[in-house]
């Protein structure tokens, strides 16, 4: 290998700061679009250097962060289109755009760095191609089920929303869980994290991969957290709403979770 693995930490680090810069012209394109474009960037950046020696999980693995990163842009360049979406949120935006430039440039920083350890147990498995594990298939399978969740439910959401705009939807997958888009980003990450347990081949590279995981999940716990507020502050009057919040489950299917109110997150 070329370059030791500390370099190439250092390289996905430059390019994750590189996607994300477009969060100084808008402040919340940090955490959307710049997501997004990071992972995809920082994937090309890995097949560039690695698919000589690449198996066919590696292409799996490396495939999936792609569909998974040109989805969730696409998606979240088209919701900016919506003015339902951006009349709801106007608000929120106009009010992180006025963030001193200190400000942004810590988000700028600790976002992209957060990336970087999402991405990591990639990384990591394409530096050591000769090793194999029992991991390997159950982690592809969990990537591709989260992908799916995240990519229906947002396609369902917005089927619906673009008829019944004013009304909390409840149809597909909103039927299982209330928020079938988070649990799809928590099961995508899980999965990258399970594939790449065989090639953790020091300490570090369990600490930096599972700070990436327990950070996203904590961040989906926290989106979830107010995406309730907000539905019971629009819905909550409504009976019907009330019937589907005690009978569904917040966030993950067959546990019989109805609220996350009271759950401390550090990361909202």
């Amino acid at each position: 290998m070329p370059f030791s693995i500390y370099q190439l930490l250092a390289a996905c680090l430059v390019v994750s700061l590189a996607s994300t810069l477009i969060g100084f012209k808008k402040t919340v394109w940090f955490i959307s679009l710049g997501y997004a474009t990071a992972i995809v960037a920082m994937t090309f950046v890995l097949v560039l250097f690695f698919y000589p020696t690449f198996q066919y999980f590696h292409w799996f693995q490396c495939i999936s962060l792609v569909i998974w990163g040109a989805r969730l842009g696409v998606f979240l360049y088209q919701r900016e289109h919506n003015e339902h979406y951006r009349n709801a949120v106007k608000h929120t935006i106009a009010g992180s755009q006025n963030l001193p430039f200190l400000s942004k440039a810590t988000i700028w920083i600790a976002v992209s760095a957060f990336y970087v350890c999402l991405f990591a147990p990639a990384l990591f498995t394409a530096v050591n191609p000769t090793l194999q594990g029992l991991a390997i298939i159950p982690g592809i399978m969990t990537m591709l089920v989260g992908l799916y969740l995240e990519a229906m439910a947002d396609h369902e959401k917005s089927a619906f929303k673009a008829v019944q705009p004013d009304t909390f939807c409840n149809v597909g997958l909103y039927k299982m869980v209330r928020s079938p888009n988070y649990l799809g980003e928590i099961l995508f990450w899980t999965g990258n994290f399970i594939v790449g347990i065989p090639f953790f081949t020091a300490w570090w590279c369990w600490a930096l991969s599972g700070i990436g995981l327990i950070c996203i999940i904590l961040i989906m716990i926290g989106s979830t957290k107010r995406l309730e507020a907000k539905q019971l502050k629009t819905y909550g009057a409504d009976p019907a709403f009330q019937t589907y919040i005690k009978t569904v489950p917040v966030l993950f299917p067959w546990l019989p979770i109805y609220t996350l109110k009271d759950v401390k997150v550090y990361l909202e």
